[in-house]
């Protein structure tokens, strides 16, 4: 019978205490810390997207953070790839791979797999994202309506990322990205044992650990960090959706105050946590649920578990 190598997996909303639960735990246990956030794989914001800083990283090994340059996509089969890459290489060196993140879709591709979507070129994905640049958005939505309007129905006009992948799918393979999402999907490794522990704070201590975060961003250089990101960054890239980004770009065009610019952050932040906690609660079954990073709690069970 084939003994299944374990992957510990911890997800939870942001500002929730994710990384340093990770950190500590990879600390005990010999662990490697693999980057599960769609924002923190790419190169760019390390402190406005709560990169691990670099003291932590020379710790313990953290893998697929600022991986990527903003201009690029990386779409969940892109992710789910890199990601087993990284828990093999973990397993290779005898060290627990330990997953963290918050974007629930890309945790879920890892549990459950994820249509078979062929790879897309790359030269074709730049091509495409040069076309989307040149047209603008809403006319770049028409255009995709004209050859796939399903796709195009299901998509907001403003959504560049999803825009593109749904052009590239139908470029690439000749069939709508909706056709690859409908066939059953490629199971994860079967050779693989996934553990996964969900951190859902009590309300009020997570909105607070928001507004705190955001406020430590600032004194950390965040706003410069988006002043230079500003001034080279590629039309459309997923960065422009950062927790933050908009609030702080709007405040450098001389839009808002930096105060407002700090409360609507805030604000946004907190929604979008509240809106993860709704998606784990529903999306994954957790094997342990915490509401806080008690390290201890977790080392208790994962000893339970064999591990």
């Amino acid at each position: 019978m084939m003994t299944k190598k374990p992957v510990l997996i911890i997800g939870g909303p942001t500002a929730s205490g994710k990384s340093g639960l990770a950190l500590t735990l990879a600390e005990k246990i010999e662990g490697i810390v693999i980057n599960g956030d769609s924002m923190q794989i790419y190169q760019g914001l390390p402190i406005l997207t709560a990169q691990p800083p670099a003291e932590d990283c020379a710790k313990i090994p953290h893998k697929l953070y600022a991986t990527l340059p903003p201009g690029e996509i990386c779409s969940a089969a892109r992710w789910r790839e890199l990601a087993l890459d990284e828990i093999n290489k973990a397993h290779k060196e005898n060290k627990l791979p330990i997953i963290v993140g918050g974007t629930g879709f890309y945790l879920k591709t890892l549990l459950k797999g994820i249509s078979p979507i062929p790879d897309i070129p790359h030269g074709l994905r730049d091509k495409i994202s040069a076309l989307q640049k040149e047209l603008g958005n809403p006319a770049f939505h028409q255009e995709l309506a004209k050859r796939d309007p399903v796709m195009a129905a299901k998509l907001p006009p403003f959504n560049t990322q999803r825009l593109v992948r749904a052009w590239e799918v139908l470029e690439a393979t000749g069939k709508s990205l909706a056709e690859w999402q409908a066939l059953p999907p490629v199971p994860p490794p079967d050779d693989l044992r996934f553990l996964t522990v969900t951190l859902l704070p009590p309300r009020d201590k997570l909105y607070a650990a928001c507004n705190t975060r955001f406020e430590q961003m600032l004194k950390a250089g965040a706003l410069e960090e988006v002043k230079q990101f500003k001034a080279h960054c590629p039309a459309g890239a997923a960065l422009n959706k950062a927790l933050g980004y908009p609030e702080l770009s709007a405040y450098l065009d001389g839009k808002i105050s930096l105060e407002e610019a700090t409360i609507a952050a805030q604000q946004s932040t907190r929604h979008y946590a509240k809106r993860q906690v709704t998606w784990f609660r529903h999306q994954i079954a957790a094997d342990l649920t915490v509401d806080s990073a008690d390290s201890s709690r977790v080392m208790s069970w994962m000893k339970e578990q064999g591990i």
